[in-house]
């Protein structure tokens, strides 16, 4: 294992620790950590990562662990859908790591991610107040459909494969300048 490796599981193991006080905040600062590895693997040179794909994987089970114990304590309804999500995810992780195919990643998207932060959201603005069935059918919908984007982009289209972050963030710079 590199040194580089060591810091990224590092960075990203201790990201999701704040999930389990501050669920909401903390599911934001872990998912932003989530793609610290990037600016790590771009700026450092101390060995490299062997096989970004999996261990990216693994260490997203570790922070999804996290967000799975705390919807323990939720009212029944929103923990059998976040553990639901949860299974599905874990059978694509599986399933991308027997395979080596990325597109499972594509066939069971994370959604468990989204919705996790979409019932913290609401627990977070609308206290002491149960979400509401109408209101779960929407977190549901509306995180469906931004996860399956998302991972089209990453693991369909594969578009940021050809960049490297700097590279992305230039384009981005550009895109906003030209804007």
């Amino acid at each position: 294992m590199t040194i580089e490796e060591i810091i990224v599981i590092t960075v990203r193991l201790s990201g999701a620790i704040p999930v389990l006080f501050f669920p909401f905040f903390g599911s934001i600062f872990a998912i932003l950590i989530d793609l610290s590895d990037l600016f790590i693997i771009g700026n450092l040179d101390l060995g490299g990562v062997q096989s970004y794909q999996q261990l990216d994987k693994i260490l997203d089970f570790s922070y999804m662990l996290t967000f799975l114990v705390v919807s323990l304590r939720w009212s029944k309804l929103e923990r059998n859908i976040s553990i639901f999500l949860f299974l599905f995810r874990l059978i694509g992780l599986i399933l991308y790591e027997v395979t080596d195919s990325r597109i499972f990643l594509f066939y069971f998207p994370n959604i468990f991610e989204f919705w996790f932060v979409g019932v913290c959201f609401y627990q977070l603005k609308f206290k002491n107040t149960l979400l509401k069935f109408k209101h779960m059918i929407f977190i549901l919908i509306l995180v469906t459909i931004l996860k399956l984007s998302q991972e089209w982009i990453l693991h369909w289209n594969k578009f940021l494969d050809n960049y490297a972050m700097g590279d992305l963030i230039s384009v981005l710079k550009d895109i906003f300048t030209f804007l």
